[in-house]
């Protein structure tokens, strides 16, 4: 059929692999690495201000211009611009994982979180050229089907990273009831052996030829440098005006409640009393099916009703799902209601997912969309990043049921700044339109 011949494009083949390569790491420094650490005995508190590593996703608009614009030196003339850098970042996950899988949280706490660093900076370095790979390797009639392949693999990745490291690190242990670094340890290994395949298709993909916008100052790097950042950023306010404040505090702040809660979602999985295997089947497998099925219902929804109002839902539904949470922690290690609560959080994350990337696309300029996209992707973490960082601590204080309720009182701000756009109209009134 003429609808699947896309699929059957090298191209498009080869952003599975790469969004594969691209969602692995993810979890692995973030609720994976949370089950790690709580099951090393590490506090709660210690493990919200490591989350603090992911931090490098929500800043990585600060390099993107320097990968966008220079090669390295030596690799670039062999491999071409976009894959050498690819090739480094991959190689540098692969070190970081296996330099984690030799360490101890235990005994070295300080060291283990530099390797985690070095974990995000370098997959937040792939995400970025994957990106710009993205675009510039096929015409715009194939980027839906390279979007789908790369989502597709990205979120096999996140099963493989997220219930399959818990089910490989229960396996490798002597005991379920015993904590055993050496299998999360062993863990790690498999995840940076599952790294190669990626690194496998950058080296047999092609690469793509890239078209430049001229440089302004082509003797002088440091105003090249200055016109990477600036110019994207000047454009976006001359299109938006005083509304791209409004814009940008709502793209700050509409993740907040669920980036909050899930850095605490696996230490209070494991203080309730779940096993990992009931974790990696429920929590993890499930949970990203329902991810999907929210995901295209988002899709469904978007068409028939628009953005802002698809965006409103989700974000009210994201919100709201966090008290269902305050249920289970009061019933404990209860199965039935952890797939239920696991079921419909999902399910309203996948519609809010959908409705927030339509959003941030519609906000870029197309002459700008790699610096913008990585801008905006950046800024969405950034807030949520650094407040969950305190999340530890406000389980310490409290305890799960108020955590719960509060995370789901930051959903709000969302809510109100939706608001205001929807009556100022401002998605239909910008200074300059992407046609």
């Amino acid at each position: 059929m003429n609808w699947l011949a896309p699929y059957t494009d090298k191209r498009v083949i080869a952003l599975f692999f790469l969004g594969f390569s691209s969602g692995l790491p993810l979890l692995l420094v973030f609720s994976t690495l949370s089950f790690w650490l709580r099951e090393a005995g590490i506090d709660r508190a210690s493990i919200g201000m490591l989350s603090w590593v992911a931090l490098a996703y929500a800043i990585k608009w600060l390099w993107s211009p320097l990968i966008d614009k220079y090669p390295i030196p030596l690799l670039s003339k062999k491999l071409g611009r976009r894959r050498s850098w690819m090739l480094v970042s991959q190689m540098a996950i692969i070190g970081s994982l296996l330099s984690m899988s030799i360490a101890d949280p235990k005994q070295a706490l300080w060291l283990f979180s530099l390797l985690a660093l070095g974990v995000a900076f370098s997959s937040a370095t792939q995400d970025i050229v994957i990106d710009a790979f993205r675009i510039d390797s096929a015409p715009t009639d194939l980027q839906a089907a390279m979007a789908a392949t790369y989502l597709a693999g990205y979120r096999i990745a996140m099963i493989v990273s997220g219930a399959g490291s818990l089910v490989l690190a229960a396996w490798f242990a002597p005991t379920e009831a015993e904590f055993s670094n050496q299998a999360w340890q062993s863990t790690y290994q498999v995840m940076a052996l599952l790294m190669v395949p990626g690194l496998l298709t950058t080296l047999l993909c092609a690469e793509p030829t890239t078209a430049l916008n001229p440089n302004p100052h082509p003797d002088s790097f440091w105003l090249s440098l200055v016109d990477a950042f600036w110019l994207p950023v000047k454009d976006f306010f001359l299109r938006y005006g005083k509304a791209a404040f409004l814009l940008i505090a709502l793209i700050s702040v509409y993740r907040l409640s669920d980036v909050v809660m899930g850095v605490m979602a696996n230490p209070f999985y494991i203080d309730t009393g779940f096993s990992k295997v009931e974790i990696a089947s429920i929590a993890k497998v499930y949970g990203v099916i329902m991810t999907l099925v929210g995901a295209a219902l988002g899709g469904i929804i978007l068409k028939q009703k628009g953005t802002l109002f698809t965006l409103f839902l989700g974000g009210l539904l994201a919100a709201a799902t966090n008290l269902l949470f305050v249920t289970l922690s009061l019933k404990g290690p209860d199965l039935t209601w952890l797939t239920a609560v696991i079921a419909i959080d999902n399910l309203s994350a996948g519609i809010a997912t959908a409705a927030f990337i339509a959003f941030l696309s519609g906000l870029t300029n197309k002459s700008f969309s790699a610096t913008q996209y990585a801008i905006f992707s950046s800024s969405m973490l950034l807030l949520p990043k650094f407040v969950a960082g305190f999340s530890g601590f406000a389980v310490e204080a409290f305890d799960y049921t108020l955590f719960f309720i509060g995370t789901a009182l930051l959903g709000l701000p969302a809510l109100l700044f939706i608001t205001l756009l929807a009556k100022k109209n401002i998605m239909s009134t910008a200074k300059v339109q992407n046609d």
